[in-house]
């Protein structure tokens, strides 16, 4: 007999349970102002933490804004922002331990800027080069460390979740005091493999924590053409685990509520959920125009509630920064990328060898095969692969 089975209440007349039947609390920590909650419990933070969150926090902020406009200026391809929801990815990024492996959707590079990647590797991998540690093989912004523990992103949506509960087990199963933490959009969790994923991490008592930044769209599409449910939240307790639901601009309520979610992953080798429910205020990517799906007036609405700025209010009522120190920031970083970017641009690309490197311990006959063909399709048509043309 099931757990549920056993401790549920009888009944003598028909009942039925409806979204509302589970009632789910928002954890708040930080008000617009950059104060406090009465009563609120702060997360286990000082002002070397403190500082470290903002940095990165700004440092993404003029990633994003310069190299959006890159894009825009046909230097890269593709482009997807972090911008407004930065509490969510750093404040959870902040409570792991070095240790811990990350696993990202494709708006996380701030939480792979906060373990200490640097702007060069940015820019290397956003312009394909020779000196990209995935050697060009992936599309902008689809970065992976190795060093940092934060594995290779994919564009399929989705797929890391279940490879998430996998990188857990094997912690687990290795004796390691660490954990594997997955971040996801709430319209990844409409895809098949979040409802594999979650059961076979309750199932298997895996150390996970899966982060679900629930920003309000699906691409194009609101929430409330995605699904009629109570959120995410409700999908974890449904799945057997703790469950939390944080305001995702808050960062104190997000650090306090990973660094418990750690520990208890840790504690007893289970999976945790946080919705953080915040906003995408900028494009789904350098793709899309949001102007055809929601309006001006919703933007500016949610504007107010910047996470960013609301962090730096709180450090400066602490004394921990003030408005000169966050504008020298600023203006440091945005010659720092720009710098970086006319730098990384005019590196090579990787020579042609490289496509089938790292596939096998030894390239296969078929493959070194199909290497020459596309050697010789090259030399042939050099005006149509320009960059490719001169590494062969």
């Amino acid at each position: 007999m099931s757990n549920a089975t056993t401790h549920a209440e009888t009944v003598h007349r028909v009942s039925f349970l409806d979204k509302d039947s589970l009632a789910i609390p928002i954890l708040k920590v930080l008000q617009a102002d950059g104060t406090a909650y009465e009563n609120a419990v702060l997360p286990v933070i000082d002002e070397t933490l403190a500082k470290k969150i903002h940095d990165t926090c700004v440092f993404t902020r003029v990633l994003d804004e310069r190299m959006l406009g890159a894009q825009r200026q046909g230097r890269i391809s593709f482009y997807m922002t972090c911008t407004g929801e930065e509490a969510s990815i750093v404040g959870s990024t902040a409570a792991l331990d070095d240790g811990d492996v990350i696993l990202a959707q494709y708006r996380e590079h701030a939480a792979l800027r906060y373990r200490g990647f640097t702007t060069e590797q940015f820019m290397n991998q956003m312009f394909s080069n020779e000196k990209d540690l995935g050697k060009g093989r992936q599309m902008p912004i689809h970065y992976g460390s190795q060093a940092l523990n934060y594995q290779t992103i994919s564009s399929p949506l989705a797929t890391q979740i279940p490879q998430a509960t996998g990188v857990a087990y094997s912690l687990k199963r290795q004796g390691k005091r660490n954990i594997a933490i997955c971040y996801f959009g709430e319209g990844a969790a409409s895809e098949g493999d979040f409802h594999a994923g979650l059961n076979m991490a309750a199932v298997l008592n895996t150390p996970v924590i899966f982060f679900c930044r629930n920003n309000g769209y699906a691409i194009s599409t609101p929430t409330d053409e995605q699904f009629k449910g109570n959120g995410i939240a409700s999908r974890g307790v449904g799945y057997g685990m703790h469950t939390i639901r944080v305001d995702g601009n808050d960062m104190l309520a997000v650090l306090a509520a990973t660094q418990q979610a750690r520990a208890y992953a840790l504690e007893h080798n289970a999976p945790v959920l946080i919705e953080a429910m915040t906003y995408r205020l900028g494009a789904h990517s350098s793709s899309d125009d949001p102007s055809g799906y929601r309006s001006k007036e919703e933007e500016a609405k949610w504007q107010q509630h910047d996470p960013v700025k609301r962090f730096k209010l709180w450090m400066v009522n602490k004394g921990w920064m003030d408005e000169q120190t966050d504008s020298e920031l600023y203006v440091k970083y945005r010659e720092e990328v720009l710098a970086q970017l006319k730098v990384a641009e005019k590196v090579p690309t990787p020579h042609i060898d490289e496509i089938i490197s790292d596939v096998y311990d030894k390239p296969t006959p078929i493959l070194q095969k199909q290497l020459a063909e596309l050697k010789k399709h090259v030399k042939k048509y050099p005006e149509a692969y320009p960059k490719s043309a001169g590494r062969i």
